[in-house]
């Protein structure tokens, strides 16, 4: 059987793969990473509770100035401190509708209600909304994972919503072990790179023989 087959589709031409290729080990982790500029987003959280504020926590943990909207009938206390602390979040006292998720790009659905999580799961699938339902990972088109944070380094850690603990410990890990002055490593790298002449593919050229440097000398020196 060939290995590289493809269809195309219809409508836009677009190929894609036949078949998935065999994983060998076992299940493997399919999750895509990215790094959202949610300060260009608009968020939407609904819930006002427990995992509401936990929700909330971590987004503006890692983006300050994420654009959220929380709505809920009622908020913790802690959650309308927190909130008052950042002027790019709104909280809205009312129950959820559906005209809620207009202009959105992104939904966190943490009520205490199952009912009402699985109703805006299935609206925003309907708006092509990337949904996350608290605590149902068949409910969700992305997890909120561990992040650690050095400067302008950043390092998100998935465990493909199977143990968030996991993912705790080894952000606690990659925490104790990073450097905190790799920042300016990055900031001296950046400026660097700015002076290089020739071509794209020279410029990386460079760089790997520069920090390939790097690491041999880390290596050394713990040695």
């Amino acid at each position: 059987m060939e290995q590289n087959k493809a269809y195309t589709n219809n409508q836009d031409s677009t190929p894609f793969p036949l078949e998935r290729p065999e994983i060998s080990g076992g299940e493997r982790n399919e999750l895509y990473p990215i790094f959202l500029k949610l300060h260009n987003l608009n968020v939407l959280i609904v819930g006002g509770g427990n995992v509401g504020l936990e929700k909330l926590s971590f987004l503006l943990k890692s983006s300050p100035n994420a654009n959220v909207e929380v709505v809920a009938p009622w908020f913790l206390p802690e959650l309308e401190t927190l909130a008052a602390s950042h002027t790019s979040v709104k909280l809205t006292y009312r129950k959820f509708n559906r005209w809620m998720l207009r202009k959105r790009h992104m939904v966190i659905a943490c009520t205490d209600d199952l009912k009402v999580n699985k109703r805006i799961y299935d609206l925003s699938r309907k708006r092509y909304l990337i949904c996350n339902i608290a605590d149902t990972p068949p409910l969700c088109d992305y997890y909120l994972g561990g992040i650690v944070t050095k400067g302008n380094v950043k390092i998100a850690i998935s465990t493909n919503g199977k143990s968030p603990t996991t993912a705790k410990r080894l952000r606690e890990f990659f925490e104790e072990i990073i450097p905190d002055d790799i920042n300016k490593m990055v900031e001296n790298l950046n400026e660097y790179r700015k002076t290089l002449k020739g071509n794209f593919e020279e410029k990386v050229q460079k760089m790997n023989e520069i920090t390939e440097a790097l690491k041999n000398n880390s290596s050394s020196a713990e040695q």
